[in-house]
C-alpha cells in the first residue's frame, strides 16, 4: 500500500509566553525586594554622628540592616525581634552567604548601649565579624 506523500513545508516557531511570563515574574521581584530594602534604611532614626567614616553603598557583600529605635526595641525587617530569634536569622544568613554578611547597626542616639548590646553578641555569637554602625557626617 502506498502512502499519500504530502509535502512539510511547516516552519520551526517557538513560544515567546514563557519567556516573557519569567522576565515579567523577574521584574516583579526586584521591584519588591528593592522596596523592602528601602523600608529598612528609611525607619525615622536620629543617628550618631562622626567626624570620619566610609561610605558603605559601595560595599558589594550582602548585608542585614538591624535597626534600634530610641525605646531600645531592635527591628529586623521592620519587625521587632527578640535576641535569640535575631541569633537565628544572622546565623541563617551566615550559612547562606559563603562569603560572609555584614550587619549593618542603624541604632538611634537616644538607645541605651544596653539595647545594642545584644545586637553585638548575637553578631559574635553567629560569627559575624563584619558589623558596621550608620552614623551622619559630622560637618564641623
Amino acid at each position: 500500500m502506498r502512502l499519500p506523500h504530502t509535502p512539510t513545508t511547516r516552519s520551526l516557531s517557538i513560544s515567546m509566553t514563557p519567556m516573557i511570563d519569567v522576565v515579567f515574574l523577574l521584574i516583579i521581584f526586584f521591584l519588591v525586594s528593592s522596596t523592602l530594602a528601602k523600608r529598612e534604611t528609611l525607619l525615622d532614626l536620629d543617628l550618631p554622628t562622626a567626624a570620619s567614616g566610609r561610605d558603605s553603598q559601595a560595599d558589594s557583600t550582602p548585608h542585614v540592616t538591624v535597626n534600634v529605635d530610641a525605646s531600645g526595641v531592635v527591628l529586623l525587617a521592620g519587625s521587632p525581634v527578640q535576641p535569640a530569634e535575631l541569633l537565628a536569622r544572622l546565623r541563617a544568613e551566615s550559612e547562606r552567604h559563603e562569603e560572609g554578611i555584614t550587619v549593618r547597626v542603624r541604632s538611634d542616639r537616644a538607645a541605651d548601649y544596653a539595647s545594642v548590646e545584644p545586637v553585638l553578641a548575637a553578631c559574635a555569637e553567629a560569627e559575624v565579624w563584619n558589623v558596621v554602625f550608620a552614623v551622619y557626617e559630622d560637618k564641623q
